[in-house]
């Protein structure tokens, strides 16, 4: 199964930035959409961002549409989430994962091969 690591979270003050990046193991992952996830404390797992296996069709949670940016990489075989105008609202530990399909889609039980996530934390 595929491994996911995830970096670049951390804290910081509300208006800032962060990116997080998503490395990837094993089998190359350019046939397959990825996500990302977070899930705040007290909350389930909800959908941020997807992409497709091209890189060509990308899909966001209306919470992070106009601030959030989802690419990939696939020679790094690397996903990564650029992360604009954070609230304290973004605070939550960040996930990406592969989905079962191309097309990037918003259900969790399509994704597979989680990684451990990132912290991210945003201060008022």
């Amino acid at each position: 199964q595929e491994q996911l690591v995830e970096s670049g979270g951390g804290l910081v003050q509300a208006g800032g930035s962060l990116r997080l990046s998503c490395a990837a193991s094993g089998r190359t992952l350019s046939s397959t959409a990825m996500g990302w996830f977070r899930q705040a404390p007290g909350k389930e797992r909800v959908f941020v961002a997807g992409v497709s296996g091209s890189g060509s069709i990308v899909d966001y949670a209306d919470s992070v549409k106009g601030r959030f940016t989802i690419n990939r990489d696939n020679a790094k075989k690397s996903v990564y989430l650029q992360m604009n105008s954070l609230i304290p609202e973004d605070t939550a530990v960040y996930y990406c994962a592969a989905s079962r399909y191309y097309i990037p889609v918003t259900s969790e039980s399509s994704y597979e091969g989680w990684g451990q996530g990132t912290q991210v934390t945003v201060s008022s």
